[in-house]
């Protein structure tokens, strides 16, 4: 078999290492940190990613462990009002063909690594940095943090957003800030009392800022990120952790659900986040970038993952049974880069339709979504579509 080296054991990268296996490649995975812990968050399985892991045969296994949500909400963040919902449960597969899961990120990330401990054992090597490759007609070379080498058909960069392989290739970086700060915790349920997040994907507007809440793990956990317009963070971490005293003065007069998930949370992290124009290039001969070391993007649209597991698939198929491997590289950026360009977009526009200060621009906003509420909540769905509706592994089928 062809061998496939992959930076990175996220979840783009152990996606990545299953699809490759389904698609007849040998692979090993080199994961910098030392085991798989994840700091506590969650995060939203459209249907678009449930289509590859159906395809792997691991929606069963996902959905067990998740919670599938009633609808898809949008609230005022102040006074709760409830601008707009949309009910989903069966509808998801009804209107896109898969459902649509919310899941803890450690969940999906042990689920993935067992998967391939099963399918490829000792597949994957943890406390292993790649920190630049080589490579010629024959192969590509990973050089090790320690100076090692290992050689394959062909190197996937799928190290995130400080991606070494993207370095590499392109040369450093230069995001730029957006003036938004995320929080995010995790907290039981049993905790919130009647101040319990309503069990649906729901967006709460503001003034320069704003939160989504859903549930986890049968509904046990409630999920909060939270984005504030400030200027006094810049660290892009997500294990940096903040005060609950700094997080409750940001969401200050905002509804009890939300406050009262800040005054439980355990542990409070932020993130700065920043923005990155879309890449030019993913590919360089026998090295793929994929997922956030290929097109990083704001959490607005909660695509993130998704776009690296539609990344995964379709890098495998592109790879499928061919001895050209930077043509087959070629032709996966060719198949995913608009998509990926478009959901970038579409996850920097959100933010400005989140955080409407004045009161024309909230009217304007949030007033046609009111009434879509009243009239048909299934516009709410619509807007969707497609997103939710990409099949990628339909479309990358020969």
């Amino acid at each position: 078999m062809p061998e496939a080296l992959i930076a990175g054991g996220g979840i783009g990268g152990l996606t990545a290492a299953l699809c490759l296996r389904a698609h007849g490649w040998d692979v090993t995975v080199l994961e910098k940190a030392p085991d798989l812990a994840e700091v506590g968050a969650g995060l939203q399985l459209s249907p678009n990613a449930m289509k590859v892991f159906e395809a792997l045969g691991l929606d069963g296994t996902l959905a067990a462990t998740g919670f599938t949500p009633d609808g898809i909400e949008i609230r005022m963040g102040e006074s709760g009002m409830r601008l707009l919902h949309a009910p989903l449960g069966k509808t998801a597969v009804d209107r896109w063909g898969s459902p649509y899961l919310h899941i803890h990120r450690a969940d999906l990330l042990d689920c993935l690594a067992q998967q391939l401990d099963s399918r490829a054992p000792g597949a994957l090597r943890l406390g292993t940095a790649v920190t630049r490759y080589g490579q010629d007609g024959a192969g590509v070379t990973a050089v090790l943090e320690t100076g090692e080498t290992l050689s394959g058909d062909v190197l996937i960069g799928a190290d995130g957003i400080h991606s070494a392989i993207r370095t590499c290739m392109l040369g450093p970086d230069k995001p730029a800030f957006t003036g938004n700060v995320a929080w995010r915790a995790v907290v039981p349920v049993d905790r919130l009392g009647a101040d319990t997040p309503p069990p649906v994907a729901c967006a709460w507007m503001g003034r320069g800022k704003h939160a989504v809440t859903y549930r986890l793990r049968g509904g046990a956990l409630a999920n909060l990120v939270a984005v504030v317009e400030r200027d006094d963070w810049t660290t892009e971490s997500w294990t940096e952790a903040g005060t609950r005293e700094e997080a409750l003065a940001d969401f200050t007069g905002w509804h009890p659900i939300i406050t009262r998930l800040i005054e439980e949370a355990d542990g409070l992290f932020r993130w700065a986040l920043f923005d990155r124009p879309p890449l030019t290039t993913w590919t360089d001969g026998r090295v793929a970038l994929m997922g956030d070391a290929a097109h990083p993007m704001l959490p607005f649209m909660a695509q993130g993952a998704a776009m690296a597991i539609e990344d995964a698939w379709a890098l495998a198929a592109c790879l499928s049974g061919d001895t050209d491997v930077p043509g087959a590289l070629t032709a996966y950026q060719a198949r995913r880069q608009a998509r990926a360009t478009a959901v970038q977009a579409g996850s920097r526009a959100n933010a400005k339709t989140f955080h409407q200060r004045t009161a024309l621009g909230r009217l304007k906003t949030y007033g046609p979504m009111w009434l879509a509420g009243r009239i048909a909540p299934s516009i709410g769905l619509m807007r969707q579509d497609w997103v939710y509706g990409y099949d990628v592994v339909a479309d990358t089928r020969p």
